[in-house]
């Protein structure tokens, strides 16, 4: 079987791959993350997907090479990871109430066959009107400060949904699964 690397250091795109049941490796890319100026969103999380998977891909010419990257957009304002509590606070507020948009960029290269697929999928929950009570409990609850949006829809935030919308759950969290395992089996990977 061909040596698969996520291109990733993100221990939820790691616990995702998991659940393919495949073996795996992650190699973090260490590149820059920075939005070009008046770059589209959908642009901007695409190219940084196939960036991270490209820098892997050129040191392990035999591997099959992931790359994913995700933000939040909410009222045209991308949301990134909060890192701290005051952040999170401050983005909770801003989508307390509104609608989320979740733009996930996925990149899977085969450079010994010279096969390259990326794509953006694209995720949609809207929040119910949270108090200042409900944020604090939530952020003293969940591990939310390395989450785009502060949101981890696979854990306590579903609970302060009020409607999802999208084609695959598993992008929201940072790895489209369903779309992954599309790219994975055209190129000869067995899942599951």
């Amino acid at each position: 079987m061909r040596r698969i690397i996520l291109a990733s250091s993100s221990k939820h795109r790691k616990k995702l791959m998991k659940q393919l049941k495949i073996s795996f490796s992650c190699v973090s890319p260490d590149i820059d993350e920075s939005r070009k100026k008046s770059e589209p969103v959908s642009s901007f999380v695409k190219r940084l997907s196939i960036e991270k998977a490209e820098k892997i891909a050129i040191l392990n010419k035999q591997a099959i090479v992931i790359g994913s990257d995700e933000v939040a957009v909410v009222k045209n304002k991308i949301l990134g990871k909060p890192i701290t509590k005051k952040n999170a606070q401050k983005q909770l507020r801003l989508i307390s109430g509104n609608e989320v948009n979740f733009k996930t960029g996925l990149c899977v290269i085969d450079m010994l066959y010279k096969k390259k697929f990326s794509c953006v999928v694209n995720y949609k929950i809207i929040l119910r009107k949270l108090t200042d009570d409900i944020i604090d409990s939530y952020i003293n609850k969940e591990d939310i400060l390395n989450c785009a949006g502060s949101i981890k829809l696979e854990g306590l935030a579903i609970s302060l949904v009020s409607k999802a919308q999208g084609n695959d759950p598993t992008s929201v969290i940072g790895l489209p699964l369903i779309k992954l395992t599309e790219y994975l089996t055209k190129l000869g990977v067995r899942v599951p």
